[in-house]
């Protein structure tokens, strides 16, 4: 009885069926079933342009049609995948760290008073 207290809630959103969301896993947004990838990760290659057969080509270890499913709920929830990307950007992420990227490349972080 205490391991079903531990568990997590997935569930699947309306026509994707290899789209789900789990609760404490990738912060419950939504991935591809089975993998830790998150549909955003699926979306940047392609609003990148990369065609669906150089992303299954990416992620040979996936059925292909969780991938195309990925792609499909991108397309259908667009402006929430959309937002997610922007809120995970570097530029969005050293703003609300107050960190600092160098021309070296390395993040920094000022100390605040």
């Amino acid at each position: 009885m205490r391991q079903a207290a531990t568990r997590h809630r997935e569930f699947t959103p309306g026509d994707h069926p290899h789209i789900i969301r789990t609760e404490g896993v990738c912060g419950g947004r939504p991935r591809i079933r089975d993998s830790r990838i998150p549909v955003s990760t699926i979306a940047e290659l392609y609003r990148q342009g990369e065609p669906a057969c150089e992303i299954r080509a990416t992620y040979p270890h996936l059925d292909p049609a969780a991938l195309d499913d990925a792609i499909g709920y991108y397309l259908d929830h667009q402006e929430e995948i959309d937002a997610e990307i922007e809120a995970n950007s570097l530029e969005a992420v050293l703003a609300e760290t107050g960190g600092v990227l160098g021309e070296d490349g390395v993040v920094r972080f000022v100390k605040r008073a």
